[in-house]
């Protein structure tokens, strides 16, 4: 099992020329050192949010207006889960160990177990929209292609989501914090996860110290209120930071394997926008840069973006950005179309 969200990209010898000459042109241009002004700046105004978000809910106490805390605890909470993914690949330190424990800590913030994390995302690295390899394809309660569609025609409620998932995509992202927590806890049970004991012991420490702190600052039935909202917003949130990433794109299917650049840049979309867009996406907007360099530090990869677009465009790759609202819709079209068999079950493909 792998267990370090970096992919490190293949050697000159095996990736062939195209990325070794991307790769010297980036290295030239100084955008693969550490940041750590940067981060030291990011890491303590993201962590006083926090504090801060939870001493409001202390100061509110008992008033429905904590629930507008809630869903700014929901933003705070992304942001950490944001922090969480540079660490894993190495863009705030470049040490193992010193990556692996802010990781772990920032998960921590978020109820999510970092090993599983770890895992899931690095394969996902490996294989990007492989609908096979890439574990963020894999058939749940959404299909991502006529095929998987197809694979479960006769299947019940993933059925019945599956003919509409185009119109319950944004509804059923509420569900995805909690998806986060379950996802963790099920994990444990996997032997071969590296630290699942030490993953496991976090994890439960924070749904304790949660529910603790919302049980004793807010009458019970507000608790539950203020629980639902927070973990609903900030499912809403994680899902539109990973959904204009990759969804819409080209999916990959049985053999295919382009070379390591091609595999990275033909899979990704890259999101327009200036300094907001780069917060509110934690450079997850500029993706394809993030694929082919997962641990150049996020705010380097705007600086990237024009080399590897010129790179791209004189090799004739295809290279795709858009807006963010171009890139939801993108995202729901493919869904709708992957949805197709099981609106119409009896129409070839």
């Amino acid at each position: 099992m792998t267990t370090n969200a970096t992919v490190r990209p293949p050697s000159s010898e095996t990736s062939g020329s195209d990325f070794a000459r991307l790769s010297r042109k980036i290295a030239d241009a100084g955008l693969l050192g550490r940041r750590p002004g940067y981060y030291a700046v990011r890491i303590t105004v993201v962590a006083a949010l926090y504090v801060g978000g939870w001493a409001a809910v202390a100061l509110i106490g008992d008033s429905w207006w904590t629930l507008t805390v809630a869903g700014f605890l929901a933003v705070v909470f992304g942001q950490v889960a944001l922090i969480a993914h540079d660490a894993a690949h190495r863009q705030v330190f470049r040490r193992r160990r010193a990556s692996e424990a802010s990781g772990r800590i920032a998960g921590t913030g978020v109820g999510m177990s970092y090993g599983w994390w770890q895992d899931k995302h690095t394969r996902h690295h490996a294989n990007p929209n492989h609908e096979k390899l890439d574990p963020d394809l894999d058939p749940d309660l959404l299909v991502w292609s006529q095929d998987q569609a197809r694979a479960r025609a006769a299947k019940g409620l993933p059925r019945l989501i599956g003919r509409w998932q185009a119109f319950l995509f944004f509804p059923l992202l509420t569900l995805e914090g909690f998806n986060l927590h379950v996802s963790s806890v099920k994990a444990l049970a996997n032997r071969s996860l590296k630290h699942r004991t030490l993953d496991g012991a976090l994890l439960f420490a924070h749904f304790a110290l949660y529910l603790t702190v919302l049980l004793w600052l807010l009458p019970a039935g507000m608790a539950v209120a203020f629980l639902v909202v927070h973990q609903c917003l900030f499912g809403v949130y994680l899902g539109s930071l990973f959904a204009p990433n990759h969804k819409g794109m080209p999916i990959l299917t049985g053999e295919e394997r382009p070379d390591f650049l091609r595999r990275q840049v033909l899979t990704s979309r890259n999101v327009r926008g200036g300094w907001f867009t780069d917060i509110a996406l934690g450079g997850l907007n500029h993706q394809i840069e993030h694929h082919l360099f997962p641990s150049m530090p996020s705010p380097n990869l705007r600086k990237a973006r024009n080399i590897v677009r010129r790179y791209c465009e004189e090799l004739g790759v295809d290279y795709v950005e858009t807006g963010l609202i171009t890139s939801y819709r993108q995202a729901l079209t493919s869904l709708h179309q992957a949805g197709a068999p099981l609106r119409h079950p009896g129409v070839p493909a």
